[in-house]
């Protein structure tokens, strides 16, 4: 640690005596010093250059073409991140589409290659993976970054709104976000402008590592996507990530392919256990192996947000993070994850129609069985009403009208200079869920009755009365 102090000490000296206004940092074990905190800080609005040769690029467009769901990395010739006088710097990045539904070419029509003098661009999400092709690769700290676009989200800030809101009520799991402006160059062309991008620190075995909290960091880590209902045990349902464009109910996000047997005998234990114990033998359980109070405090907060695109509704876009190895001897957490579809963007899904005003006790689907058999526990229920009622009134500190808008035109004071972008998509923050949603109406801004937070407080309020 001393060593690294004095390395930068010296940067920072040499760059003085030479009278330089900037200095450059390369992405290496220096960075280690700096971490999560640092680069995302949601006070500043760094700008994020990511230098990719003419040849990688074609081969990123290529592989869109060929399966347009594919988890594989190009190189980059650099990832730059400039914040003040400060740019850090990381040579032979990777860097991949992300994505589900979203996903879509970044450049062009399918068989084009890049061009130099008229290119067509679009915006994607990016995942950058700064070991993925350098041992010793890290942005300040951060070995992977993931860039999210403001997909159908015209107000830009959802997705962060929610994931600092859980962060502000003691979710400790959720990752951390901020946002950059975005710059990609393609071989010697010039640099296109992408705009505002979200950057969101990666569920990983570093996101894991990072937090002590869990007791454990070399346990085995699953995304769960659509249909992971944690009943259903049919075998086609778990995988491991094995780079392949599939997609399964539970992926393990895990390099040693020889763990696979083991992991899936540990979640299997757990989906057992959770659909055939019962009464006291189920509630003795639960409270070992679950953090039953921050399960209940994140559904709580999942709810006032109107995150209905989730395990409990739809049976999709969550992590779950086991931290131990043993089959039977373990702690699991749910992971919060993928909340662009909330504040008011609703839809027709599972048990829902109006996110606004579904009830919470009945948030979604009884085939998802863990909330609902938790909330049949006198015990579990009463802490699950006192954090509704910690978002029922339109003051309250974590989602009150005032507090939110406030926050809010914060953030877009910080971004709204600068979502005009080379794609020509997304150009302006407008106060409006997504255009495809079911209740228009609703506002995150707009101090009327179609406010957001002013409808969610008293629907909060109205269906906890009786509680």
């Amino acid at each position: 640690m001393l060593k690294r102090l004095l390395s930068y000490m010296m940067i920072v000296l040499l760059a003085a005596s030479c009278g330089k206004d900037s200095i450059i940092i390369d992405g290496g074990p220096l960075e280690h010093d700096r971490g999560p905190s640092y680069v995302f800080d949601d006070t500043q609005l760094p700008l994020l250059s990511i230098n990719v040769s003419e040849e990688e690029w074609n081969r990123f467009l290529e592989l869109y073409d060929r399966d347009n769901h594919n988890h594989d990395y190009v190189k980059c010739y650099s990832v730059t991140m400039q914040r003040g006088d400060v740019t850090h710097r990381v040579e032979n990045a990777g860097i991949r589409l992300r994505g589900q539904t979203s996903r879509r070419r970044p450049e062009g029509k399918s068989g084009q290659k890049h061009s130099a003098t008229n290119p067509t661009w679009h915006h994607v999400h990016f995942g950058l993976h700064f070991r993925k092709f350098n041992e010793e690769g890290s942005l300040a700290g951060v070995r992977r970054i993931n860039l999210k676009y403001a997909k159908e989200d015209p107000t830009y800030i959802r997705e962060h709104y929610c994931f600092d809101l859980l962060l502000r009520y003691g979710v400790w799991t959720a990752p951390l976000t901020s946002w950059c402006r975005l710059s990609l160059q393609v071989g010697n062309t010039p640099a296109a402008n992408f705009g505002v991008y979200l950057m969101m620190e990666s569920i990983d075995h570093q996101y894991v590592k990072n937090r002590p909290q869990f007791g454990g960091s070399d346990g085995f880590l699953w995304k769960c996507g659509w249909g992971a209902n944690l009943r259903d045990k049919d075998n086609w349902k778990f995988h491991i990530d094995d780079n392949s464009s599939g997609s399964y109910s539970y992926e393990l996000k895990d390099d040693d392919e020889a763990a696979f047997s083991t992991a899936k005998a540990q979640i299997l234990d757990f989906i057992t256990k959770l659909n055939n114990l019962k009464g006291s033998e189920f509630y003795n359980w639960i409270q070992n192996v679950c953090d039953v109070d921050l399960l209940l405090k994140m559904y709580a907060a999942n709810v006032a947000l109107g995150h209905w695109d989730d395990y409990w509704n739809d049976m999709n876009n969550y992590y779950l993070y086991f931290n131990s190895r043993s089959t039977t001897d373990y702690k699991v957490y749910m992971l919060p994850y993928d909340y662009d579809n909330t504040l008011g963007t609703s839809h027709y899904c599972g048990v829902q129609s109006d996110s606004g005003r579904q009830n919470p006790y009945k948030w979604g689907l009884d085939e998802c069985v863990l909330l609902p058999k938790l909330l049949q526990i006198t015990d579990f229920r009463a802490k699950y009403t006192s954090y509704l009622k910690d978002f029922a009134s339109e003051d309250n500190q974590w989602t009150g009208v005032l507090q939110s808008s406030s926050r809010i035109r914060l953030w877009h004071s910080l971004i709204s200079p600068y979502v005009s972008n080379d794609t020509g998509e997304d150009m302006v923050i407008r106060d409006r869920p997504a255009s495809w949603g079911n209740h228009p109406e609703y506002r995150v801004l707009e101090d009327s009755r179609n406010n957001w937070f002013r409808v969610k407080a008293a629907s909060i309020a109205g269906w906890t009365a009786g509680e």
